[in-house]
């Protein structure tokens, strides 16, 4: 996806006029002032920044249904504010944005007050350690952990009801194949817009499996004879 490809994408669903795209173009402004001081976006994708980085996590709020896009949602290891800022800019629900690097969550705090984005809360904190009043209807991560990890390190904030919508790269069914050992779900991966060779995996109804009994079978009594 070029460039112009990206903002066309973004046009066509309302995204790139009015406050939304008003938001947008000032978080990319934000993005790139900031990744002079520290290293939040490579130097090769500042070139492609909407296609790379704003409709790579846009597209996330396409694969939704609108009861879905309406609850809480929680983005892990936000880091440069993808996806998380750039869903916080085109829907008004809550939003907690969690991330353990102090000068990450500056420059995430510092994008809130910019945007007036009220609906948004950043967390400075490991995903493990945090604990919030309710479970998260969607949880997003973008280059966070592998998916076995983000899983053991992030469950406790979901519920049964909870859509994980989790960007990887090429390796995203190996991921599912190593998951599927210790976890029942609904899963799905979908083609990413924005790069032929990346996966969007989609998690519902998530659940750990029950460990294997491994407890010895009881022995048969031999009888006596009469």
């Amino acid at each position: 996806m070029t460039e112009e490809e990206a903002k066309r994408w973004l046009d066509g669903r309302g995204w790139w006029s009015g406050q939304a795209g008003e938001r947008l173009r000032t978080f990319v402004a934000l993005l790139l002032e900031e990744a002079d001081r520290q290293n939040l976006i490579s130097q090769a994708s500042r070139q492609q920044i909407w296609a790379r980085h704003i409709v790579d996590s846009a597209q996330l709020l396409t694969l939704l249904s609108p009861r879905d896009a309406d609850g809480l949602w929680i983005d892990l290891g936000t880091g440069a504010g993808l996806p998380g800022l750039v869903i916080a800019c085109l829907r008004e629900s809550p939003l907690t944005l969690i991330e353990a690097r102090p000068l990450r969550t500056a420059f995430l705090c510092r994008c809130v007050e910019t945007l007036a984005l009220d609906h948004v809360t950043v967390v400075t904190d490991k995903v493990e350690r945090v604990v919030l009043g309710r479970p998260a209807s969607v949880i997003s991560a973008r280059a966070f952990a592998p998916l076995d990890r983000l899983l053991i390190l992030s469950s406790h904030l979901s519920d049964e009801n909870t859509v994980w919508l989790l960007p990887k790269g090429r390796q995203a069914e190996k991921e599912l194949e190593m998951v599927g050992r210790d976890w029942q779900a609904m899963f799905h991966v979908e083609h990413s817009l924005t790069d032929p060779e990346s996966r969007i995996v989609t998690i519902r109804q998530l659940c750990r499996r029950a460990p294997a009994s491994h407890a010895p079978a009881p022995r048969k009594r031999s009888r006596r004879p009469s």
